[in-house]
């Protein structure tokens, strides 16, 4: 509801204080609650409760999870003690520091347990990376090791889909080796790997069989980034960006406090450069946002610059141009984005070394522009530094593109998936689907069930993070460690000692109580122990490491030089402005990436920090207010309308919401939605948009610059209608069409989720 004494209000309806709003929204409960008849007589057998109310009572954390799993999780077996160990007391919480590592999403972590489950994740102040910082992704991830989808087993199918009899480890094992030896092509397809030890496993794997090969990608691609810096500097790497240390930051599309590269890093030195120390001086830094659609990272900048999708390289090479002096021709902006860049390109150069250029985009035009810019202007060794630099993408779009040729051509007979998920996550899944037929054995290191594993005939389920032993690097000089909390709730095994067991390494006993543990600790004595001086013997420098969970290993040294190489053909790479009516940009949520954590309801929950929607992605739509009580949306469109979005020939039916911040004539629409074959939260949530991503000289392209929508609403989506309100209005429903309540609940569950266990 407004409030007079702060003028807030939440939609069209609220600001005009609309009779039919007010009534519903003042009246009482029109359904009854879970939470309030939780403590009759068999309430929870007869109730059906809704969504919130069973989040709202539960939390749907550990107590829930381990309801709704109570007859497919083995609990007992989690700390399986009679006699009660020394060190647990039972309502005394034990804390472990760990680290929380998804491909290249990296947190130092404290997770703390009771009676010997993980219940909670905190930061860990030690870390010289995160700061004490998590994020909403490291916090759900204790939901993820309840949950019931995940693979519990190893399993062998045939080609008609049916299990074998015998699927245990040894199984597994016979049948990978004899599917590797006489092979005549492997790949091993991987996310981003920040651990070193996992890569001195994959090295050994790799040194076994010569003719295997490591494809490294990422959901959302930075390796345009990755490949500029490698020509510019000769280092592929993505620098350490000091926000801190600038007075003047730069963004073209890179949503780094939201979900670009190391956001809770960044975030972090970022606010320490935003608040004011001293009133009689005080300071903070400028930052402008160049991009077209509303991100976290612009809802925070002094000042947004709008531009079209298919301008962001031209107002990369404005800025370029108008700072360096140049001649690079990238195309016409708007004449009021030109305008702004120059007054930006002077407050650049007055503050030479002291600023920061970035760009979010996947074009190798673009971030050879920025890296000349960051040259020019002295901030490279400055604020842009490649001391420490971040490791935490390391993927290759080429890389992807010559394996799916390699398999279509017949070279390559056995394919390891290292929780990777490309057939959904990578632009041309539906090409990798089509050539992994003419592949004989396709094996998925799987967590949980994916589009991809659906297609690999060997199964090998790996541990969660929470179960398992490693490392993490993800900056150079920057180490630490991943120890488990709880033992394996299923037969699965840890993905690194699945590739030492079928290299046959001579440095892993496999018969040992805890192998991996075993060549991890190994590992470190050769590699992390030499690096410091602090302790004369391992084992005290060991356990000093498990407590701080992290340890400083020097620089990390630098190989980059401190001057960008040139510009060479970036003009020729850079994106054309486009003449189309509407364009479209794809973008990267804070809480399911590009689908990776798609199946945990907490970030399915979670609301859109910017849109505020939840449970599906939504279409941002451009919308005017004429400063009194009207909002008018692209095509008249109101919150909620269904509409089709027709991209690149193919048409998806989605619901629209009107985002203030979205450029006229442009749309936007997050990625990460449309799972098929994920678990009951993630399967059928949304639309799958990846194969609608384009491509430009070899890299993932996140806009179409020609779409359209239907001009007629293909109806309203109750599901979807109230995301504007009941955030506020607490477990109430309002169609913001029609004014009316309804009930959301039932909706909006995915399945599973929709009654009590």
């Amino acid at each position: 509801m407004k409030k007079s004494q702060t003028g807030i209000w939440i939609g069209e309806k609220d600001l005009n204080r609309d009779p039919e709003f007010i009534k519903q929204a003042q009246q009482g409960e029109g359904r009854s609650s879970l939470v309030t008849a939780i403590g009759e007589d068999n309430a929870l057998a007869e109730k059906e409760g809704g969504r919130r109310d069973f989040l709202k009572f539960l939390g749907f954390g550990l107590g829930a999870a381990t309801m709704a799993a109570s007859c497919d999780i083995p609990v007992k077996r989690a700390m399986p003690y009679v006699v009660k160990p020394d060190d647990i007391v039972p309502g005394v919480a034990t804390y472990y520091a760990s680290s929380y590592v998804k491909g290249g999403d990296y947190c130092s972590i404290l997770v703390k347990t009771r009676e010997g489950r993980p219940i909670k994740i905190e930061g860990n102040d030690l870390s010289g990376v995160t700061h004490g910082g998590t994020s909403a992704r490291a916090q759900a991830s204790v939901l993820e090791l309840y949950d019931v989808n995940r693979l519990k087993g190893p399993a062998i199918k045939d080609a008609e889909g049916n299990v074998a009899e015998d699927n245990s480890w040894n199984a597994i094992d016979g049948a990978v080796k004899s599917a590797l030896n006489g092979a005549r092509g492997i790949r091993v397809v991987t996310n981003t790997i920040l651990s070193p030890t996992a890569k001195k496993a994959l090295g050994e794997f790799t040194a076994k069989y010569p003719n295997a090969q490591v494809v490294t990608y990422d959901p959302v691609s930075s390796a345009a980034m990755l490949d500029a810096n490698l020509q510019s500097f000769g280092d592929r790497v993505i620098p350490n960006y000091k926000f801190d240390k600038a007075d003047v930051i730069v963004s073209f599309n890179a949503d780094f406090l939201g979900s670009w590269i190391s956001p809770v890093e960044y975030a972090h030195d970022y606010a320490k450069k935003r608040k004011i120390t001293s009133v009689a001086n005080a300071k903070m830094s400028r930052h402008v946002q160049v991009e077209s659609h509303m991100s976290m990272t612009g809802s925070n900048a002094d000042n947004r610059i709008m531009v079209k999708p298919s301008e962001q390289s031209a107002a990369v090479a404005y800025l370029y141009n108008e700072v360096v002096g140049g001649n690079v021709s990238g195309g016409k902006i708007n004449a009021k984005a030109q305008s702004a860049i120059r007054i930006v390109a002077k407050q650049l150069t007055a503050a030479r070394g002291r600023s920061i250029v970035v760009s979010g985009n996947n074009n190798l035009g673009e971030q050879l522009l920025v890296n000349a810019i960051n040259s020019h202007l002295g901030n490279i060794g400055a604020t842009v530094d490649f001391n420490n630099a971040s490791l935490q993408r390391q993927g290759s779009d080429q890389a992807v593109e010559a394996m799916i040729s390699d398999i279509t051509r017949g070279n390559v007979d056995v394919v390891i998936f290292n929780d990777a998920n490309p057939v959904y996550d990578y632009r041309g899944g539906a090409r990798l689907a089509e050539a992994l037929t003419k592949v004989k054995t396709k094996v998925a290191m799987s967590y949980g069930p994916s589009e991809t594993t659906a297609l690999c005939n060997i199964i090998a389920p790996i541990h969660h993070t929470l179960e398992s032993w490693g490392d993490a690097e993800p900056k150079r000089g920057h180490l630490s460690l991943i120890q488990p909390t709880i033992k394996p709730l299923f037969e699965t095994r840890q993905a690194e000692l699945s590739l030492l067991a079928w290299a046959t390494s001579p440095n892993v006993n496999l018969n040992s109580e805890q192998p991996y543990y075993d060549y991890l600790r190994g590992a470190w004595n050769t590699s992390a122990f030499g690096g410091q001086s602090t302790f004369a013997s391992f084992a005290g420098f060991w356990d000093q490491a498990l407590h701080d969970g992290v340890v400083k290993a020097g620089s990390g040294g630098s190989v980059a030089s401190s001057t960008a190489s040139g510009i060479g053909n970036a003009a020729s790479l850079l994106n054309k402005p486009a003449a189309s009516e509407l364009e479209i940009t794809f973008y990267e949520t804070v809480n399911l990436g590009n689908g990776q954590f798609a199946n945990n309801p907490w970030l399915m929950e979670m609301p859109d920090p910017v849109m505020r929607t939840v449970w599906g992605n939504h279409l941002a739509i451009p919308v005017n207010f004429d400063g009194y009580e009207t909002f008018v949306g692209l095509n008249d469109l109101k919150d909620g309308d269904l509409v089709e979005l027709t991209v690149g020939g193919e048409t998806m039916t989605v619901p629209v919401v009107q985002q203030f911040g979205q450029m006229e004539g442009t749309v936007a629409l997050a990625l990460g939605y449309g799972r098929e074959n994920a678990g009951f939260a993630a399967s059928g949530t949304g639309v799958n948009v990846n194969g609608s991503l384009g491509e430009n000289g070899g890299y993932t392209d996140y806009l179409v610059k020609n779409v359209s929508i239907s001009n007629n609403k293909v109806g309203v989506d109750k599901t979807h209608a109230s995301v504007q309100y009941h955030h506020t209005m607490g477990v109430r429903d309002i169609d913001s069409v029609t004014g009316e309540e309804f009930n959301a609940d039932e909706a909006a569950l995915a399945p599973g989720y929709s009654k009590l266990p």
